[in-house]
């Protein structure tokens, strides 16, 4: 049986992300930031897939590793490199080091664009109202 509360719980969350990823971004602010938002809010779109199917959540920031789980929505190439591009973002060494990097402005904005597009895909999917 569908848990549309739980998933509603997670995209309630989700949605605090995506919408400051959205306001930073028409801000100009940081896109360093603004990628960890969009990386969190893909997170709890893509887990609450699974909160709805009552399907265990798994421990990780890796989109990758979510996408596994979920059979309700199949990627294409371009979108599957955007879910590692986001993953990026959320990095345990994304403080100032060799590795470190700044996503550029127009990658922020694709990264976007995807995550406010597939917002309301997930929503039609779990047939719950984006509000």
């Amino acid at each position: 049986m569908a848990n549309r509360v739980y998933a509603k719980e997670w995209l309630q969350f989700c949605i605090k992300n995506l919408d400051t990823a959205r306001l930073l971004f028409e801000a100009n602010h940081y896109e360093d930031i603004i990628g960890v938002e969009l990386q969190q809010a893909l997170e709890k779109m893509l887990k609450s897939i699974l909160a709805y199917h009552n399907r265990a959540i798994p421990k990780t920031h890796k989109l990758l590793e979510i996408v596994a789980y979920i059979d309700e929505i199949e990627f294409n190439a371009n979108e599957i490199r955007l879910l590692e591009t986001a993953t990026n973002y959320y990095r345990v060494d994304r403080y100032p080091n060799p590795n470190y990097f700044l996503p550029s402005r127009e990658e922020i904005k694709e990264v976007l664009d995807f995550a406010e597009k597939l917002f309301n895909d997930v929503c039609q999917i779990l047939n719950i109202d984006q509000k």
